[in-house]
């Protein structure tokens, strides 16, 4: 940044920079030959930096700068990629300028939980983030893993269990009737392995309601190495009921249930509490929020570059990622990156680049668990990362019907195993063979007899001729039934008749004969 250019350079950033706007007039006057004043105007994540460090050294073939801030509502307009680069380039000489004091801050991390930094982790996904996805990406290599968002209200009310057979933790509550198609005896709500994923797992939890998140938290702390709060998910069957994306239009129900979680579950069990976000409509909006959510006492706060209405085919934005990673410095709050992180190599470039802490993959992982690798490691095919993620599934007696959506992830549409086993896989012995994993068909029938599929499926009515006989049987009784329920009310109508029409006729006989 020449001096020659430095109005150049605010009149760029009062049209472009989302965070911080310097007016096209900025009061720029030169103190000494080495040392420029100039005023911002900012809804800012440096305000601080300017009360931190009033005078920051520029490089050295630059002058000194005084930062004065003044307050305005930032100036974001149209940019153009000149003006974007110019913009960001600032910000980061800004940012990179901060005392070590600033940049080194960390709220202290509890005994039994983890910490963000550093790490690459698998995104919580509900359907791909069960407990066999999971040990898929600790496998190839996941720093953390995120659990799919369970909601509050079907977590409370749990038996909590360890299976004999496959040393898992269950919750369980009895299945309702009309979920419940293969007779199982209970529904397994949430489920982890306390083997594989000590201290790697984040549960994160569906809440709107601030004690009954707390009341749902403590049925698994003990068992996890962290509580995440869902406030990103934008469907509806999260948003309806107040939960995911909704609370970023009620930050005070928000901040409350983080304050409730971080006030017992921290000194209760250890572990730490966070948050997962989506931007807001406006930069001002985002900052905002997240200089709340830093002030509650999480740990860790991941940020999904999108709003809440874009979808995952849409680019992630980038332009707030600086503003909340500094925020999240300033506070020694550790901030993740999610959105369009290809693996681990594009993770740390985002780290490196965004001033952040972690990255969090889902989409790319979801299809792919290579991307957890580190450089050099060996990368493997489909059919074996199919096969290895089939072999966990039937070692934790995963849902069948959950083990095909997420192995229908990963298998290419393109193969011809892939229709095929999505038309004839209905228990672990098909699947297998469809597959062409012939070693593990006497495993997949241990696990069929377990679950209740292939020739142990309850029988099902309909089925033959005298299934088929029984139906019509059925069908014909019901049809009677119902006739007959017919036939008796109009016998009930005809009886009331009477008995009105009885004594009119004793009165006025003549009349009524002539009315019928």
């Amino acid at each position: 940044m020449a001096f020659r250019s430095l109005s150049h350079h605010s009149r760029i950033l009062s049209r472009l920079l989302p965070t911080v706007s310097v007016p096209a007039v900025a009061r720029v006057t030169a103190a000494a030959p080495t040392t420029t004043t100039f005023a911002i105007r900012t809804s800012n994540p440096l305000r601080t930096m300017a009360s931190t460090a009033a005078e920051v050294a520029m490089p050295p073939t630059e002058p000194a700068v005084t930062i004065q801030e003044t307050t305005s509502p930032a100036n974001a307009v149209g940019r153009t990629p000149e003006e974007a680069a110019a913009a960001e380039n600032t910000v980061k000489w800004c940012i990179s300028s901060l005392p070590e004091e600033v940049l080194a801050r960390r709220v202290p991390i509890p005994p039994n939980g983890v910490d963000y930094r550093g790490k690459i982790v698998l995104a919580p996904m509900v359907r791909s983030g069960e407990l066999p996805a999971r040990l898929l990406a600790l496998k190839y290599g996941a720093d953390l893993v995120w659990g799919p968002e369970t909601v509050d209200h079907s977590l409370i009310g749990t038996t909590r269990r360890t299976n004999p057979r496959t040393s898992c933790i269950e919750w369980t509550r009895p299945p309702s009737q009309a979920h419940n198609k293969a007779g199982y005896d209970e529904n397994v709500i949430f489920r982890l392995d306390p083997t594989r994923e000590k201290g790697k797992l984040v549960f994160q939890i569906g809440t709107s309601d601030p004690d009954r998140a707390l009341a749902a938290a403590r049925l698994v702390a003990g068992d996890v190495a962290g509580i995440d709060v869902n406030a990103g998910c934008p469907k509806p069957f999260s948003t309806s009921g107040g939960m995911g994306a909704a609370l970023l239009q009620t930050p005070d129900k928000l901040v409350a249930i983080l304050e409730n979680l971080t006030r017992h579950i921290i000194p209760e069990f250890g572990i730490g509490v966070s948050v997962k976000i989506r931007l807001l409509e406006t930069p001002e909006k985002t900052e905002a929020l997240v200089r709340r959510l830093v002030g509650t006492g999480i740990t860790g706060l991941t940020i999904h570059c999108r709003t809440t209405p874009m979808r995952p085919r849409e680019r992630a934005i980038r332009g707030q990622l600086r503003m909340i990673g500094y925020i999240c410095r300033e506070a020694g709050v550790a901030c993740v990156v999610n959105g369009d992180v290809a693996d681990r190599r594009d993770g740390y470039k985002l780290m490196e680049e965004f001033r952040v802490d972690g990255a969090m993959i889902a989409t790319a992982a979801e299809k792919n668990p290579n991307v957890f690798l580190k450089e050099g490691e060996e990368k493997t095919t489909w059919e074996q990362y199919a096969r290895e993620l089939v072999r966990f599934a039937m070692e934790v007696e995963n849902k069948m019907s959950n083990t095909k959506f997420t192995l229908s992830q990963i298998v290419p549409g393109r193969e011809p195993v892939y229709k095929t086993m999505c038309a004839q896989g209905k228990s672990y012995e098909e699947l297998v063979k469809v597959m062409g994993f012939e070693e593990m068909v006497e495993m997949a029938r241990r696990t069929d007899e377990v679950l209740r599929l292939g020739e142990w499926a309850p029988k099902k009515e309909g089925k033959g001729k005298k299934g088929q006989q029984q139906q019509v049987k059925g069908k014909n009784e019901k049809k009677r039934k119902s006739e007959d329920e017919v036939d008796g009310a109009k016998e009930v109508k005809k009886e009331k008749v009477v008995v009105v029409a009885e004594p009119v006729a004793q009165q006025d006989g003549p009349a009524l004969a002539q009315a019928a």
